[in-house]
């Protein structure tokens, strides 16, 4: 079975958030099970240098204002995939984020940059780039890559199946409708069955509505997205095509998120966690904070966003400092958020630390050295980093949605008593909420022996890679008939 995987960014190559992640894992894990998978990824400047051997497979265009597009074939550095790269110069050729510019807006021209991502990916699907090689199933990743299936349903002889991924549904895609013949759209696409969507045009809708099968990144996120409250004004499209739509947890590659490597301070595993203070002490020098706070250290590896309720945790940072704890930030994001956490830094220093920007290394420091994790969020499909946290035994602090509900069990008295509890989980968005949810995190902290066995039921944890791979062939094999 052959598996092509499309989309616009890709760790360690290009990343703003846990896509990148997903799509380096997931074909590789494909492939240990028996598949044969490769990627279609736009042709970013760090791409094009990343990936290696790179030929020429064929020679596209004039299209979407591109005189030059060439389409090569590589492998990918660290798994040795395939990897085809959209050689689009005037597009692509651009550092920096690869969807906003200099300025901070969104590149004027996104519809035709990932247009033509779902473009190639629907050639490449129907056999007609690359004669040595087509795959059996496209799989299309968010909605960079959400007119992949609407140009594949254009192609009336196809063999070729789809799948769909919604890694968040909040990114829809949305682009003015007069814009339709930029990115090859005929006009019977455009209806409210369609890739309309409230007079303008979705990518991510087009994706939901031509897909043969759609997925998202948790069970529990499946039927969220459903509802008026997580939906995004989709959520009718979701339930109209609710017998193809499933939720498989995302996983996570332990050879890089691993407290036993070399990427931590002082190596540490279940059976002996002696390492961990050793990197909760390097971390406190590193940024500055008091070395003999009596509570936890808490840290927060995000983007700083109200998705990821880090208003609430400003809002809730006095009861935290109350009850003897400490804050580490690592992340970026709203300028306003960002300098509040800034100020919270400047008059409560050796308590609270910020580090704004993303630094991988500084990432495993933080999930290394702070005690426990919070990701308070509004929504979360998935979510990643409670699933490194639980393996670097930093027992996760979440809001009961998406993926966080799925991967997360609360350290109530009931949970602690059978041995079920690997971190803290609290309901309502909101302040008072989330303050008593760290105020049972301080509380059990001051009990080592319960706190330690949070930790190691944590560790125990497997959301390896091999269990989610699993069910996505499970699905392309039903998608086939196979």
């Amino acid at each position: 079975m052959r598996i092509l995987h499309v989309a616009s960014e890709i760790f360690p190559l290009v990343k703003t958030g846990g896509l990148a992640d997903v799509v380096a894992a997931l074909p590789p894990a494909l492939v240990k099970q028996g598949l044969e998978a490769r990627l279609l990824l736009p042709g970013l400047p760090a791409i094009l240098e990343g990936v290696r051997d790179l030929r020429p497979v064929a020679r596209l265009g004039p299209a979407f204002s591109a005189a030059v597009i060439v389409l090569k074939l590589g492998r990918l550095p660290d798994s040795g995939l395939p990897a085809y790269v959209i050689d689009a110069p005037f597009l692509y050729r651009r550092n920096g984020n690869p969807y906003v510019g200099p300025d901070g807006n969104d590149w004027s021209d996104n519809h035709r940059r990932f247009a033509l991502l779902g473009w190639v990916a629907a050639h490449l699907g129907a056999g007609e780039l690359d004669p040595d090689w087509t795959p059996d199933v496209v799989h299309a990743h968010d909605w960079h890559a959400g007119l992949a299936p609407v140009y594949l349903a254009q192609n009336p002889a196809r063999t070729v199946k789809s799948v769909f991924t919604v890694h968040n549904l909040a990114f829809r895609g949305i682009f003015p409708l007069e814009l339709h013949p930029e990115m090859h759209l005929p006009l019977r696409k455009l209806t409210p069955t369609g890739v309309e969507f409230h007079g303008k045009i979705s990518f991510m809708k087009a994706g939901l509505v031509y897909a043969d099968r759609v997925t998202t990144v948790s069970p529990t996120y499946a039927h969220e997205i459903c509802t008026p409250e997580f939906g995004w004004g989709l959520e009718g499209v979701l339930r109209e095509r609710s017998n193809v739509l499933s939720g498989i947890l995302n996983g996570v590659d332990y050879s890089i998120w691993n407290p036993a490597s070399g990427q931590v301070v002082a190596p540490y595993s279940a059976q002996d966690l002696a390492g961990k203070a050793e990197c909760r002490r390097a971390l406190r020098e590193e940024l500055g904070l008091a070395p003999d706070a009596p509570g936890p250290l808490f840290a927060v590896v995000s983007r700083l966003t109200s998705q990821k309720g880090m208003d609430l945790l400003l809002a809730a940072l006095p009861e935290l400092l109350r009850e003897g704890g400490q804050l580490a930030v690592l992340g970026s994001g709203d300028g306003d958020l960002e300098a509040g956490f800034r100020y919270a830094a400047s008059v409560n220093p050796g308590n609270v630390a910020v580090r704004i920007g993303y630094d991988e290394a500084l990432s495993h420091r933080f999930m290394s050295g702070a005690d426990v994790l919070l990701v308070p969020s509004r929504f979360e499909p998935c979510g990643l980093t409670q699933l490194y946290a639980l393996r670097f035994g930093t027992p996760p602090l979440v809001r009961r949605v998406g993926g966080l509900a799925d991967t997360v069990v609360d350290a109530n008295e009931d949970n602690l008593r059978a041995d079920r509890a690997t971190g803290f989980v609290f309901g309502d968005a909101s302040r008072h909420a989330l303050a008593e949810s760290i105020r049972s995190a301080c509380q059990l902290y001051r009990s080592p022996e319960r706190w330690r066995a949070v930790q190691l039921r944590g560790m125990a944890q497997d959301f390896s890679w091999d269990d989610s791979a699993a069910h996505y062939i499970r699905l392309y094999r039903a998608l086939l008939g196979a």
